[in-house]
């Protein structure tokens, strides 16, 4: 992660323009005092009228410059803010995308959002205004202290006495309010989980009548928010009223004790009336020191929390000196591999297969048994913790992530469609590649055209959020298009029809079988879907338990067999006739 130094070093120019903007706008704020000084001491006292023609000027010019100078400071203040926070945030998302597989294991998708908005945001707020604020109030305090101690150092004093007290009752509530923030955070965080979760599920929500379970939830984390942002508020007002009762107290002790010294002639009343405008311009700072106190502390709390995802490292890296392959053929082997979790269980253990250029492999098995774990070691979305896995011969840890998996394209079982047009959502991983007439040939190959080509607006038709609108045979038919449209040399169907009735499963599967030079792996539940693959593995508990085509699974009598009949029953036939097509 880079240090917050570097983002601040980055904007030197623009803080150094925010820092002389407020040094003169103070300045200018604190020279009206002297000008009243010299109106009250020498015009109404003395009766020197004839000043008034350079003073009135003065005071107006001071008065424009202060909003000159302020709105530069202002303004360069919040630019500087958002850039920062543009670029921490930029920086955070480039890094969650490096992170593997594992690490969104274990973080759900509303403590991450979180971190990206909501507390950037903080950060934000930290490095803009208040930061500006923290430095005018400090150049502000000791311009008016310096001011005042030339004026009488006597009394002086007493504003600096007020000052410390008020630093030490800011600093006893800095510290209470970071702990709260830490917890703000966290709850934070959950409460965007619940709701982000409930959100992207309100289809399940409602299938299993579960509206009023999931409100209560929300409730329950929307009160513990509730109750963590008042225990904030009760720390805030617990100190606020000591602020301002050294505030409101000041003014009135330096008229007091200042209004004997020019009893006693020792202080001119235009003094006395300067003193009580600095004693008054000392007041602002005083009361926002709790504000500044808590706006920064909750900038800090975001800060750290933030810095826990840089601490997490990827565990899937690309080589230092990768291995390029001028052209991927597709040769697939993966010798004696295995696949152990973080906490030690086994999903994958000891298998091997070799898939040639141009074959095809199916992978049966119960849900459970490992078929998706071997796509996503093929896909290194996970490294294999044993044996060896390659690509045309090469390791494919040697190879570089963008080349291994720029040759892939993938089905998942989950479909996954951004909110975007059914076009862009084709072209998805090769957008300046893939041109419409791609995605029209393959989309007639995954059987979408039809429904496509219906719609109002086609392919330039917006879906929405994964695909919102759309049934569920429609959207994987999609996600075919979109690895049919990449050319790449390998195919990965991972249960990718299981939505589709069978009649489409069939054109589709015929539209596959004519991808030539193309080396898939099929995983699937159904048998049509791999019947004709050069060679078939089923899995069980994490092992190859058989493996061979079609006709010798079916020999053999064992698990393949009973998948067999379980689906198809009395009528099967083994010479490939069912209900009246050729399976592929």
């Amino acid at each position: 992660m880079r240090k917050l130094s570097s983002y601040l070093f980055q904007h030197r120019l623009g803080y150094l323009t925010v820092f002389l903007s407020m040094a003169i706008a103070v300045s200018l704020d604190l020279l009206s005092p002297q000008v009243t000084r010299v109106i009250v001491d020498d015009v109404i006292q003395k009766g020197e009228v004839g000043k008034l023609r350079f003073l009135l000027p003065c005071l107006l010019l001071i008065g424009l410059g202060r909003c000159i100078f302020g709105y530069t400071k202002e303004f360069t203040s919040d630019l500087i803010g958002s850039s920062i926070a543009t670029d921490i945030r930029k920086d955070l998302f480039t890094y969650l995308q490096s992170l593997s597989a594992d690490f969104f294991d274990k973080n759900n998708t509303g403590e991450l959002m979180s971190r990206v908005k909501d507390d950037i945001d903080r950060i934000w707020n930290a490095l803009g205004y208040v930061s500006m604020l923290i430095m005018e109030v400090v150049f502000h305090t000791c311009l008016v202290l310096f001011c005042m101690y030339s004026l009488n150092w006597r009394l002086a004093l007493i504003p600096t006495a007020a000052m410390l007290v008020t630093g030490v009752i800011a600093v006893f509530e800095e510290r209470r309010l970071g702990a709260v923030y830490e917890e703000i955070s966290e709850e934070n965080a959950a409460l965007n989980t619940v709701a982000e979760e409930n959100l992207a599920g309100v289809r399940t929500v409602k299938a299993f009548a579960r509206e009023k379970f999931e409100i209560r939830k929300f409730l329950s984390h929307n009160q513990r928010y509730y109750e963590l942002n008042m225990k904030q508020s009760k720390v805030f007002v617990k100190y606020y009223p000591c602020f301002s009762l050294i505030t409101k107290l000041l003014p009135l002790i330096v008229l007091l004790l200042g209004g004997s010294q020019v009893i006693r002639g020792e202080l001119t009343l235009g003094s006395l009336t300067a003193f009580v405008e600095y004693s008054m311009n000392i007041v602002w700072p005083m009361e926002m020191l709790g504000w500044l106190s808590n706006d920064f502390s909750s900038g800090v709390g975001s800060y750290r929390k933030i810095r826990k995802i840089y601490q997490a490292k990827p565990s899937v890296t690309d080589p230092e000196q990768p291995v390029t392959l001028p052209a991927v053929q597709g040769k697939i082997e993966f010798d004696n591999v295995s696949f152990h979790k973080a906490d030690g269980h086994e999903i994958l253990h000891d298998i091997s297969f070799t898939v040639e250029p141009g074959k095809t492999l199916g992978i049966m098995g119960a849900t459970g048994a490992g078929k998706t774990s071997i796509i996503q070691l093929l896909e290194r979305l996970y490294d294999a913790t044993g044996g060896t896995i390659r690509l045309d011969g090469v390791n494919i840890r040697d190879l570089s992530l963008k080349q291994l998996r720029g040759s892939i394209s993938l089905v998942m079982q989950d479909v996954f469609l951004f909110s975007d047009t059914i076009s862009e959502n084709v072209r998805l991983g090769k957008r300046e590649l893939v041109n419409d007439g791609d995605i029209r040939t393959a989309s007639e190959s995954a059987q979408a055209s039809g429904f496509i080509e219906r719609l109002s607006e086609q392919y330039e038709t917006v879906i929405g959020e994964r695909g919102v609108g759309l049934s569920g045979g429609q959207k994987q038919r999609i996600s075919i298009a979109r690895a049919i449209a990449k050319h790449n040399p390998i195919l990965i169907l991972d249960d990718s029809t299981s939505a589709l009735d069978m009649e489409t499963e069939y054109a589709i599967q015929q539209a596959l079988q004519a991808l030539s030079g193309t080396t898939k792996l099929i995983i699937a539940h159904r048998i049509s879907a791999v019947r004709n693959a050069d060679e078939i593995i089923v899995l069980e508990n994490g092992t190859i338990r058989e493996r061979g085509t079609h006709e010798s699974l079916l020999a053999l009598h064992g698990l393949y067999y009973e998948t067999w009949q379980s689906q198809y029953g009395a009528v099967l036939d083994t010479e490939g006739d069912f209900y009246g097509f050729q399976f592929l």
